[in-house]
């Protein structure tokens, strides 16, 4: 069986002094289940990982939610993202990332693929400079003035946009960091 790479996306943690997931117990966590070369990136819920499981990103993530519910007693939703995906990810971004400070691009990654109509509710033109575009199980955020001040961002926050979806936001270094950690090593 060959391994493959991943990144999970921990959603929610390390955040305001809730859900404190330290990074330390989440590599252990993810070596108990079987994962090996298990690193962290920042504090903020962001670990990649090698599986000889073969299981797909799905049952990767049911599996470690499980895990984090029962280590630390609280619920966190997670995205598991393979390798090529990432990479992926990163050179389909529709802005121009290497004229832009990464403060200004973020993407959110999506459990599911979403379609325009979800958006329909968006007065886009409203919101400019700020924009978003759509991707594969992604949404491409450009905000001039960052994420702190965005109008834009505070609108797609709202839950009835991703209803049955989950969603976690990551600026464009931690995206570029966790593509470059899961190709690393790479089989």
């Amino acid at each position: 069986m060959t391994s493959s790479r991943y990144a999970a996306l921990l959603r929610g943690i390390n955040v305001g002094g809730a859900k404190k997931v330290p990074m330390a117990e989440l590599r252990a966590v993810l070596t108990g289940l079987g994962h090996s070369d298990v690193r962290t990136y920042l504090q903020s819920g962001n670990a990649v990982f090698t599986s000889a499981s073969g299981a797909d990103e799905g049952a990767l993530a049911a599996e470690l939610e499980a895990a984090l519910q029962r280590h630390f007693g609280f619920p966190v939703d997670c995205l598991v993202r393979g390798g090529p995906y990432l990479r992926a990810v990163v050179d389909a971004c529709p802005f121009p990332a290497a004229e832009l400070e990464p403060k200004q691009l973020h993407v959110t990654y999506l459990s599911e693929p979403v379609t325009e109509d979800r958006f329909a509710s968006v007065d886009r033109a409203a919101f400019l400079p700020e924009e978003f575009r759509l991707g594969d199980r992604v949404l491409y955020l450009y905000l001039p003035d960052g994420m702190g001040r965005s109008k834009l961002a505070d609108v797609l926050a709202r839950p009835a946009l991703f209803k049955g979806v989950t969603a976690t936001s990551r600026n464009w270094n931690t995206v570029v960091k966790l593509a470059e950690m899961a190709q690393a090593n790479t089989p």
